[in-house]
This record gives structure tokens, sequence and C-alpha cells, in this order.
């Protein structure tokens, strides 16, 4: 290839890192090389071992996804580590970015970072506006800091490096984990080793009230796509499904037992810890941009995650 991109993506072999490449792969363009980074290709943390990585590929482009994440319990046990680590990894990616000429940079924020005590639906402009919730204080600083590297960046250098703000992200390749993963892959891993074990109950931690916008991996790699390619802001947009797709845990948890088919019980331990009880964020920034754009319908999402999990529990991230 001569003359095109050279797009960069760090934490690649993560759940929207395979979104990506799914889509890359199926488009078939040959005006970009695509370059799919691991945490066992380089130390991020390091900043010498980052910079011989991009003097190996030389990016001109680079979509940061790499980050130390985890669910509730798992950053509400080790949020120091969460903030030295993000904060590490974002610092070497973004320097090393500008002092390679790197022309565009999309890293991935989460809708986890806004105010705690917030007006709903949140939007783009409310980031800062608060401290985020305690249980993930260092995650959400360290991920709010791009947003601020990111600007300054842009006011020092003219270097246009932007963020995308995803709601809660599912699908194939993700972190299945029963310790570190996010509430969906967890409670898919949950319900799977109950079924293989012949159990008939399904104990969901917390109320199952609190509420979640969920969007499959394959659309927020799409959107992703149209971000790096077509969207020239260093402020940040959210990439979230429509406020009506909101579901609670609940909800989410009788969708996992049809894509099971599950005949059990499913029962919720109301003696563990709900987290935040929503994040509803608004799209409307993004549906000014694609107001066509169709997202998976939940259910079919789920199923096809579920399946995706029970051919390939074998190599999933367990």
């Amino acid at each position: 290839m001569s003359g095109g991109k050279v797009v960069l993506v760090t934490g690649g072999s993560g759940l929207v890192g395979k979104a990506i490449e799914t889509v890359v792969l199926s488009e078939k363009r040959t005006d970009e090389n695509w370059i799919f980074l691991s945490s066992k290709d380089a130390d991020l943390c390091d900043y010498n071992a980052t910079k011989k990585l991009f003097e190996k590929h030389h990016p001109t482009h680079v979509i940061h996804l790499a980050a130390m994440v985890g669910g509730l319990f798992h950053n509400m046990s080790h949020n120091l580590d969460f903030m030295r680590k993000n904060l590490h990894m974002n610092d070497n990616v973004l320097q090393i970015s500008y002092e390679m000429g790197v022309k565009k940079v999309v890293s991935c924020l989460s809708t986890c970072i806004f105010p705690d005590k917030t007006e709903y639906p949140i939007d783009e402009t409310m980031i800062h506006n608060g401290p985020p919730h305690p249980s993930n204080f260092g995650y959400s600083y360290a991920k709010r800091m791009i947003d601020v590297m990111n600007k300054a960046y842009h006011e020092q250098h003219n270097c246009l490096f932007t963020s995308v703000v995803p709601c809660n992200v599912f699908g194939p390749h993700d972190n299945f984990n029963l310790e570190s993963s996010h509430v969906i892959p967890g409670l898919i891993r949950k319900l799977n080793d109950i079924i293989q074990k012949g159990g008939n109950t399904f104990t969901v931690m917390g109320t199952g009230k609190p509420l979640r916008q969920f969007i499959y991996s394959l659309d927020l790699a799409r959107l992703f796509l149209w971000v790096l390619r077509d969207y020239d802001s260093v402020e940040p947009i959210i990439l979230s499904v429509d406020e009506s797709a909101e579901v609670s845990i609940k909800e989410m948890s009788q969708e996992l037992v049809k894509a099971f088919d599950f005949k059990g019980e499913i029962v919720f331990d109301t003696t563990k810890a709900d987290g935040q009880f929503k994040k509803t964020a608004s799209n409307e920034k993004l549906r000014k941009f694609l107001p066509d754009f169709k997202f998976t319908p939940f259910p079919t999402a789920i199923k096809e995650t579920v399946d995706w999990y029970r051919k390939n529990q074998s190599i999933a991230r367990n």
C-alpha cells in the first residue's frame, strides 16, 4: 500500500479491537493498513517500549483502546492501580503520537467517567462537572484526563487527538473472567457454568433494578471507523444506543436466560451492591451526524454473543 493510512490499534486483541478488526476485514479496503496490537507487543506503561513500538510501525493514525479495565467489584478494590496504570499508558501513547507526527488519535473513554450526581441524560459537555461515582474514581479520573490532554495537545501543538465515549459494550471476544469482567460477559460465563454443572438457579448480584445502555461491539466498531475517517473535532463524542434502548439488569438477565434456553430460576442477591443506578447518555450529537444509523436489536446481539461464547469458550478470555 502506498500513501495510505497506517492505523495502529492499541488493545487490538480486546473486545472492541476484535470487533473493529472484524468490520475492517469485511470492508476489504486497500487504502488503509491496519495493525492490531496486544499487551504482548509492548508495555504501554513504559515510555521507551511504547516509543519502539511506534518507531517499528510508523502509524499515521492511532485508535487507542488499551486500558486496565474491570467490573464494579474489581474497580472498588483497585482504584489506585486503575488510576496509575491508565495515566501512564495514556500519557505515553499521546506524547509519542505527537512526537512521531501521527495525524489523528481516537481514544476510548467510558460513560462511567461522568459525575455521580448529575442530570440525565448526560452529554459530552458534562464530563468534568463533578466527582465520578466513588466505586471507580481511579479509572474515571484517568480516562477524564485524556479529554484534558487532547485539548492541551490541540491548543499547544494543533494535534487532532479526540475521544469517543461508548456506553456499556459487549460482544464476541469479551473478557469472561468472573473476577474482572463487566456485567454481561460475567453473567454469560456464570450462567454457562451453571448449565454445564446441571444447576437450576441463576443468581445475579444486586436488585436487578439499575438501568444501562448496552452497545453491541460490532455496532461500536462501525461507529469508531466513522470517527476515525470523518469526525474532525477534538471534542469528545458519545457513541451510545438511543435512550429508548435502556434496559434494566433484570431485563438483561432475562434475555440471557432466553438466549441460553435456561429453564431454571433467576434469583437477585439484594445483599450485594448495585453500583450506579443509571448512567443514561444522550446520543443527540451522534444522531446529528448519523441520523439513520441502525443498531443491532438487543436480543439479537445478546443471542449472537452467547452463541459465540458457547462455541469459543475454550479460547475465550476466561
